[in-house]
């Protein structure tokens, strides 16, 4: 028995749930506003967040190591974090890619990268035997992380460019991250350094959420010429670094570490009191959520 097409009926109704094809009206309507303008398209820039995913990445490796008992894996998986998290930012500002997206994508990568991977690190690694007291010192530099980085999200167009508020979560990383590489290539267990490795987790922890001033290089200038000596010191440090890179590496964090603190009593000294905790209160924003 031959079957005949049905009709579409007049009324315009559409037969069977199917929706009408989208008219070449339509189509502009969703590509330009009522005034003419083209709309801004919704999609992500390729490059700067791949960076990101790859810093996102070697934090979620470093986690995985710590929990096989991995440490020197996991730690070196922190500071692989730590140079794609430097290169995604400048990706974006010299291939101008900049976006409300990759910023907020990079602080929840950093973390994951510079806040969870370290205290879960340093937590494996050596304050497990302290109990209650070593699980609260990695829940200090947890959450001294997710501090440090919601208050940088929040005052990034009101502080002096040129100095970090805080110990920056990386170098907070860069400290756990080398004190345990350090021991682990001198064939120490953590098990006997529980004591050292509170300490840290604790200074660590509660620096990022200081107000002490660490310098940003972020006026350093890499299109402008500079002596030849520079280029030669340069050379000198990558070759210093080759000798022994754990040792090396750890001693230029602690020395960046102390390093704000040095500034800090200089500026006391100069007459230039900064309080060492934020008193001030933020200011009131609504619940976006």
């Amino acid at each position: 028995m031959a079957k005949f097409p049905r009709r579409r009926p007049k009324s315009g109704a559409v037969p069977n749930g199917k929706a009408p094809r989208r008219s070449a009206f339509s189509r502009f309507a969703r590509k330009y506003n009522e005034r003419g303008e083209l709309r801004p398209r919704r999609g992500i820039y390729l490059l700067p967040n791949a960076f990101t995913t790859g810093a996102l990445f070697c934090g979620f490796y470093a986690i995985v190591m710590a929990m096989n008992q991995r440490f020197e894996h996991a730690a070196w998986a922190i500071f692989v974090a730590m140079l794609l998290d430097g290169l995604d930012g400048r990706v974006a500002r010299l291939t101008n890619t900049q976006s409300e997206f990759g910023a907020q994508y990079d602080s929840l990568s950093d973390m994951v990268s510079f806040g969870a991977a370290p205290a879960l690190v340093i937590y494996e690694w050596s304050l497990r035997g302290l109990g209650k007291l070593g699980w609260i010192a990695a829940f200090v530099y947890c959450a001294g992380a997710a501090l440090r980085l919601a208050r940088f999200n929040t005052n990034i167009t009101v502080v002096d460019k040129r100095y970090f508020q805080g110990m920056p979560s990386p170098s907070a990383a860069a400290l756990i991250a080398g004190f345990v590489l350090v021991m682990v290539d001198m064939g120490e267990h953590g098990v006997y350094y529980p004591w050292a490795s509170w300490a840290l987790a604790l200074f660590a922890g509660l620096t990022m959420v200081t107000n002490v001033p660490y310098y940003s290089f972020k006026d350093v200038n890499f299109k402008k010429s500079v002596p030849f000596i520079t280029v030669f010191l340069i050379a000198l440090a990558f070759t210093l670094v080759s000798l022994d890179p754990p040792k090396v590496m750890f001693l230029l964090f602690v020395l960046y570490g102390l390093s704000g603190y040095v500034v800090f009593a200089v500026r006391l000294a100069k007459g230039k009191p900064v309080s060492i905790v934020q008193v001030d209160e933020e200011p009131e924003e609504t619940d976006r959520r």
